[in-house]
């Protein structure tokens, strides 16, 4: 064989080779979505709730809450009785009561670490894990009626 004949032969095989290896780009996004739907955990059973939770549930302000700086935090009841789903910037958490001392409702994200807190004039979310807030200031109308009412029974300032 000529060294132009094996030239032309690698060359062919070369382009043979690239032609087998190129799969269009859409056959590669079917393969990433297929094995990511293999590999996408199952939804989380949730676990019964002690009686405890259960009377706490029965304590949140469900409904949207405005909060600082024109955040939005939605509370809603879940399928199982005692959760609840909190919407806050486009992510959805599946949200357990947890027992306080102190009578403030308390729940809680076990497996994002992300916690509500609810007390009597304002709500706060933050995040168990990375130790910081994520929005406060929430307040749902019922946490306005305290408010108003002890600032209409305050003396007129001087």
């Amino acid at each position: 064989m000529t060294t132009s004949a094996t030239r032309t032969l690698s060359l062919a095989l070369i382009a043979v080779a690239c032609a087998l290896s190129a799969v269009p780009a859409s056959a590669v996004t079917k393969k990433k979505a297929a094995a990511a739907a293999e590999a996408a955990p199952a939804p989380a059973v949730l676990a019964d709730l002690s009686p405890e939770q259960i009377d706490s549930a029965g304590r949140v302000l469900v409904g949207a809450q405005q909060c600082e700086f024109g955040q939005k935090v939605d509370l809603s009841p879940a399928d199982k009785p005692g959760y609840f789903h909190l919407n806050f910037n486009k992510r959805q958490y599946t949200m357990a009561p947890e027992p306080t001392t102190t009578g403030a409702v308390r729940l809680e994200d076990k497996h994002t670490g992300v916690v509500w807190i609810q007390i009597a004039n304002k709500s706060m979310l933050m995040n168990a894990k990375a130790g910081q807030r994520m929005v406060d200031e929430c307040v749902h109308p019922d946490q306005k009626k305290p408010q108003q009412s002890a600032e209409a029974g305050a003396p007129a300032s001087r």
